[in-house]
């Protein structure tokens, strides 16, 4: 009897495929931190980090350029129904506001090496000249000298400037008296533009009725035709000093009866004279500027009805 054969059946590979362990949720968190996290931090490749680097870099420019301008700028003329200047509350010229003014600074007007050379030079270029300086400052006095051949004028409201001067036959020094304070100025700019006499028809004499027109000073003044005014006084860094508007009017007004003439006006880097300047003697009319001076050079119109045209 034969012996029994056992056969055995070869393995056969199962038809479904065996699928991938499915990590658990914490190893698959901590892989996807090893990936795209380092120290906490998110990993920017290059290509992404640089459009961000070029957003903060463009922003910061344009950050610092709006700066820039705000503080550059100048400011445009003041609009007739708003007051720019900023008043104080000190209406007239009391001992307790006067107490309540601190002292000027005495080096707020001196001039510097450039501007006094810039000064000079101009000077120069017209002697010999009918020169007017509203101002009697010590620095001013080499004017007079530099002027031999012509003559000068200085108009001061300080007694103790004027009693220190000796008049010549070439220098004269006329007292003035102011009738304004600076407090006061966007009044009367505004007056002036309201009141057709302060018109630059009208010719300045003791009867003026503007009330920035300075009506205590000699003939000679309102009837000369001047070559150079230096507009350096009086004094207009405090609320209830006199200001220089009533100044710089006159010399636009002096300017519409003359021939060529040449106006520095100092201290423009305050308010008042900035703005006083673009009204009376006219943007167009700025020629050169040193420092703190401006320099309007106007061409006579006697029968100019208006200060400056568009």
């Amino acid at each position: 009897m034969p012996p029994e054969v056992f056969h055995s059946h070869p393995l056969v590979t199962p038809l479904i495929p065996i699928l991938p362990r499915v990590p658990p949720k914490s190893e698959l968190k901590r892989t996807l931190q090893n990936k795209y996290c380092q120290g906490g931090r998110m990993k920017f490749t290059k290509r992404k980090l640089i459009p961000v680097l070029v957003f903060i870099l463009l922003s910061a420019s344009i950050l610092r350029l709006l700066k820039l301008t705000i503080l550059t700028s100048s400011p445009s003329l003041p609009p007739a129904g708003s007051p720019p200047f900023r008043q104080q509350k000190c209406p007239s010229l009391s001992p307790i506001c006067r107490n309540n003014i601190p002292p000027a600074n005495a080096n707020a007007s001196i001039l510097t090496e450039k501007e006094n050379r810039f000064l000079l030079d101009l000077v120069s270029r017209r002697i010999p000249c009918k020169l007017l300086v509203f101002g009697l400052e010590p620095r001013y006095l080499s004017l007079a000298s530099l002027n031999a051949g012509g003559f000068t004028v200085f108009i001061e409201d300080n007694p103790e400037k004027i009693s220190t001067m000796k008049a010549t036959n070439k220098t004269s020094v006329y007292k003035v008296e102011y009738q304004t304070i600076a407090a006061e100025a966007y009044k009367l700019l505004k007056h002036a533009r309201e009141n057709p006499d302060c018109s630059p028809k009208f010719r300045l004499s003791k009867l003026s009725r503007c009330k920035l027109a300075l009506t205590n000073l000699p003939r000679e003044v309102y009837n000369t035709k001047w070559d150079v005014v230096v507009v350096d006084g009086p004094r207009g860094d405090t609320p209830d000093s006199p200001g220089r508007m009533a100044a710089i009017y006159t010399a636009g007004i002096l300017a519409r009866k003359g021939n060529v003439i040449d106006i520095l006006v100092h201290d423009v880097d305050r308010m008042i004279e900035k703005w006083f300047s673009w009204e009376f003697l006219c943007e167009k009319n700025l020629v050169s500027s040193k420092g703190r001076f401006w320099n309007f050079r106007i061409l006579g119109e006697p029968n100019a009805t208006t200060f400056c045209t568009i």
